[in-house]
């Protein structure tokens, strides 16, 4: 395992003009772990990533590595840094290992070294055998996959990956979803920027969500989901409408928090959906309701941010 890194955001602000892009970010990303970012495009995102890479500097605040202030321009401390960025790096008419040379070159890697961190890289991010092919051949996927390996070749602890699935196919979004875990458990540091909600769920083991250049929220993927009010919602449907002596009796029963009634359809909000369904099926079926259908489901970030923002993070 790597030596252990982590990644200090401090009340970062960043004005352009009369607007201000980032206002008062903190985060913390740990070694072994994956912080995700997520927020809608404009959130902000972006312009915090290129301040935690020293490629803009704050207005306010500070970036610490290991508790040492990061600055702009050559600083030896970025060296511990790998940047992805949105936007795609390469030489296209140039071998995919010649790219990985050129970059190799500019992080000062030569000879057998540079060779065997392209190898290395290579094999990572299962581009091995494309390796003479240039980047104009491949899709998008696999170009994204390429920008990875560039931004690996000179084993930073610490990797920032801005927006790195916008536009790949399937199968290179799970490719690069497995070099991520690969890093995380290698004990590497690593910050994701997203606005996929299932990106994060998949990966992330701790969330901030950022909305207009501001921290909404900060914690765990669990502790997120359970903050939301309605965290798990059963769907009944039935022959005829349960009255108002079974919805009060329903919203009587423990752990639950909301009772909602279209038609006959039902909707009961629980803490816990497997203690709270079968309560809920025996206290109406005493009734002599009979259900016809039941569905259930459990919260995800979408809810959160909903909770947070009043809106949807696609309609944002």
């Amino acid at each position: 395992m790597i030596g252990a890194v982590s990644l200090v955001a401090d009340n970062l602000e960043k004005r352009f003009g009369a607007t201000t892009a980032v206002a008062g970010v903190s985060l913390t990303a740990r070694p072994g772990a994956v912080l995700g970012l997520l927020g809608p495009n404009g959130a902000g995102k972006s312009t915090t990533i290129n301040m935690l890479a020293g490629l803009l500097r704050p207005d306010r605040g500070t970036v610490l590595i290991d508790g040492v202030p990061l600055g702009t321009g050559a600083d030896p401390t970025k060296r511990r840094l790998g940047l992805v960025p949105q936007e795609i790096a390469l030489f296209e008419e140039l071998p995919a290992r010649t790219n990985l040379e050129v970059f190799g070159a500019l992080y000062g890697l030569e000879g057998r070294a540079l060779a065997a961190r392209i190898s290395a890289v290579l094999e990572l991010t299962s581009l091995a055998d494309r390796a003479r092919d240039p980047p104009r051949e491949f899709s998008g996927g696999m170009r994204r996959r390429l920008n990875i390996a560039c931004s690996l070749l000179h084993e930073p602890q610490i990797l920032l990956l801005d927006e790195p699935t916008v536009g790949v196919d399937p199968q290179s979004r799970n490719a690069i979803f497995d070099t991520i875990e690969t890093l995380a458990a290698a004990g590497r540091t690593l910050v994701y920027t997203t606005h996929y909600m299932e990106e994060v769920e998949r990966l992330c083991d701790r969330v901030v969500v950022i909305d207009h250049g501001r921290v909404l929220a900060d914690d765990s993927l669990g502790d997120l989901l359970a903050s939301v009010p309605a965290a798990n919602v059963l769907t009944l449907d039935y022959d005829s409408s349960p009255d108002r002596e079974a919805l009060e009796e329903l919203e009587a029963l423990p752990g639950i928090t909301q009772v909602t009634l279209v038609a006959t359809r039902l909707s009961v909000a629980a803490a816990d959906l497997g203690t709270a369904a079968p309560r809920v099926l025996e206290c109406l079926a005493a009734r002599g309701f009979r259900c016809r259908e039941l569905t259930s489901r459990r919260a995800n970030l979408e809810d959160v941010f909903l909770t947070l923002t009043g809106r949807s993070l696609r309609d944002s």
